[in-house]
């Protein structure tokens, strides 16, 4: 029976809480408290279990599983929200070639889950406010595209282009469906460019900003996946949404 660690964060309190499966890199929970990511969890990975199967990865959405907590951080910033400055200790494996193809598998999936649905929608749609209040469809689609660039060049110390990619989207000079799948293609390229150093190198942030800030390889490629797989969860949960 397959065993899924759980690693959390939360905020003050334990309330706001993200629950990081990293069995399944990119699988992400979350809830106002951590009782309530928790029961949100086994859901959550039912549900990535059926993305991967589409995308031709051996998984079992409707097979029994485990869960334990196996790490729970509740000292730091931005905890709760998929804080860029925490590190689980799976976050300092170097990366294997079939590991890359992999991870690259699923960002390329989640980019089609997202690019697929907008592209059906009208710039009306994607444009309308949700009943509920919060973000357009249109304003969660590029928040999703704008830190790819900088979290892999922060692990490599380097990725151009993205940023420019992000911009012209962000400005209405490139539609946000295209500029979805031209920073897929870009980031397979760079993150398959990587020399062996660079999958196994840690960087550290210099001081004075964060100075136990620590960039890997795998956690970019961890923050990336998850990064759109939240926001995927976040459109699917609305009516006519993108379905998990």
């Amino acid at each position: 029976m397959p065993h899924y660690p759980l690693y959390l964060e939360s905020g003050p309190k334990r309330r706001k809480t993200m629950v990081h499966v990293l069995d399944l890199l990119g699988c992400v929970a979350t809830g106002p408290t951590t009782d309530a990511a928790l029961e949100a969890t086994p859901d959550t990975i039912r549900a990535h279990l059926r993305f991967l199967r589409r995308y031709n990865e051996p998984a079992d959405p409707d097979a029994p599983f485990t869960t334990a907590v196996a790490e729970h951080i509740t000292q730091g910033e931005w905890l709760g929200n998929g804080s860029p400055y925490l590190v689980f200790a799976p976050d300092l494996k170097p990366v294997t070639d079939a590991e890359i193809e992999t991870l690259l598998r699923r960002f390329h999936g989640l980019t089609e889950e997202l690019a697929s649905w907008a592209a059906a929608q009208t710039p009306k749609q994607l444009d309308a406010p949700p009943e509920d209040g919060g973000r357009t469809a249109r304003a969660i689609l590029l928040h999703v595209l704008a830190p790819v660039g900088g979290v892999l060049s922060a692990a490599l110390g380097g990725a151009t282009g993205f940023s420019r990619v992000a911009g012209a989207a962000e400005r209405g000079e490139m539609p946000v469906v295209d500029a979805l799948r031209l920073l897929d293609a870009m980031a397979a390229e760079r993150v398959r460019a990587t020399t062996p150093e660079e999958r196994t190198f840690v960087r550290q942030r210099p001081p004075p900003q964060h100075p136990k800030e620590v960039r890997t390889l795998r956690k970019a490629l961890r923050r990336t996946l998850e990064h759109y797989w939240e926001h995927l969860a976040e459109l699917s949960r609305r009516p006519g949404g993108p379905p998990l």
